[in-house]
């Protein structure tokens, strides 16, 4: 079977409702979802006939093989192939911190996992961390005692509360911290492990982290030479 991928999708927030029905009716567990605001220009807008810029971003896992069925889906339900509508955009994951995890964000997905794979000479790994709000200090201590550098924080709610708590048997808050943490591929495993031991599931934290690969990165000059 293929890969794991990590879904982001940016729609307009007036379908909102509708995409979440969409995405559960296909047994999609949409994990976080934060507001943003377009960056079209207002001539823009009134070209495609739409009032304002305001949208929604979420984030979700999905499988290869299901990918055919929602993206087809999105274009027939959806339009998201006519310009203003929204994007969705899809990357392999190449790395999750524990199978529980995994078999969690994939929601009602069957999933058969295969050897993990990686893209060819990819030379750093973008970390996503999900964790409690109020804990993202806790799960960059961890990361940087590890070799990690800088993150970035965003701030979301989440909304497979319910689902999680019967998954894990714990009782996990909505508010969510999204941190984004590059760093080099060598140090990809020590940085996951380190999070997940300090501010894994077991702590208060609930955090849950797994990596994507980077084909380019700019602004790490300053790490490359220091080595």
């Amino acid at each position: 079977m293929g890969c794991v991928m990590c879904m982001n999708t940016v729609i307009d927030r007036s379908r909102l409702p509708e995409l979440l029905s969409f995405y559960q009716g296909r047994g999609i567990m949409v994990n976080f979802i934060t507001l943003c605001q377009g960056t079209a220009a207002s001539e823009i807008l009134d070209n495609f006939g739409l009032e304002s810029s305001e949208r929604a971003f979420l984030f979700s896992v999905i499988t290869q093989e299901n990918w055919g069925g929602i993206k087809s889906g999105l274009q027939k339900e959806f339009g998201i192939d006519i310009p203003g509508t929204g994007i969705v955009f899809c990357i392999p994951m190449s790395g999750i911190g524990g199978p529980r995890e995994l078999k969690f964000l994939l929601g009602e997905q069957p999933f058969k996992k295969e050897d993990e794979s990686t893209m060819k000479d990819t030379k750093y790994e973008l970390l996503y961390v999900i964790c409690n709000q109020g804990y993202s200090n806790l799960v960059m201590d961890a990361a940087r005692n590890a070799g990690a550098g800088g993150g970035t924080v965003i701030h979301a709610k989440g909304t497979g509360t319910e689902k999680a708590e019967a998954f894990f048997g714990i009782t996990l808050a909505s508010e969510k911290e999204l941190i984004l943490i590059v760093t080099k591929f060598e140090q990809r495993n020590e940085i996951m492990k380190a999070v997940m031991k300090e501010a894994g599931m077991e702590s208060k934290a609930k955090s849950i982290v797994f990596s994507l690969p980077v084909s380019e990165v700019a602004g790490l000059r300053l790490v490359d030479e220091n080595e």
